[in-house]
């Protein structure tokens, strides 16, 4: 019996915990999507093609410690990110009422992307486990293209990291002012 348990163990941690064999990697197509705001309005990645570069910021959880920092500091330090020519965003798998709710408490001026059937979480290689978002931050180039996954997000200096990244990148400065 025991020689039989081994390989169907084996198997389910493996199916469990193995990365994807289609996990998204950089120079990738990033996967469309279609995600309703915390603004009311719904984003799609595909309107943005060709015309701007998108940073998308997973977060696990509305209202927990590290996601009210790593929000508070996109929401204090923004200006730094509108430097460059880019959308940027957080998403979560939480219902958009409760994005709605986060994005005010902490001051957010930037959207927040409700994905509650998960299906843009696991598109983009995000979705843990146990159901939550993973806290990683994917860059997008103008032309769809994945840029960078940074999947050690730093939720007091996000701001500052993204504005890095954004220069390392090369992703354009604006040259309007705002």
């Amino acid at each position: 019996m025991l020689k039989y348990l081994k390989p169907l163990v084996l198997g389910a941690w493996l199916a469990i915990f193995a990365a994807p064999a289609s996990a998204l990697e950089v120079g990738d197509q990033a996967p469309d999507f279609e995600l309703p705001g915390s603004d009311g309005t719904t984003y799609r990645l595909s309107d943005y093609h060709g015309k701007q570069a998108v940073v998308l910021a997973w977060f696990p959880k509305a209202r927990t410690r590290g996601c009210t920092i790593e929000c508070k500091s996109l929401a204090e330090n923004g200006h730094l990110i509108r430097e460059f020519d880019v959308t940027y965003f957080m998403a979560s798998v939480d219902p958009l009422e409760d994005n709605k709710g986060f994005s005010e408490e902490t001051g957010a001026d930037f959207p927040l992307l409700s994905d509650e059937d998960k299906s843009v979480a696991k598109a983009y290689g995000v979705l843990h486990v146990l159901g939550f978002a993973k806290r990683h931050t994917i860059y997008i180039g103008k032309d769809g293209r994945v840029l960078k996954i940074d999947k050690d997000v730093n939720p007091a200096t996000s701001a500052e990291d993204m504005a890095a990244t954004l220069a390392k990148l090369g992703v354009q400065r604006n040259t309007t002012s705002g």
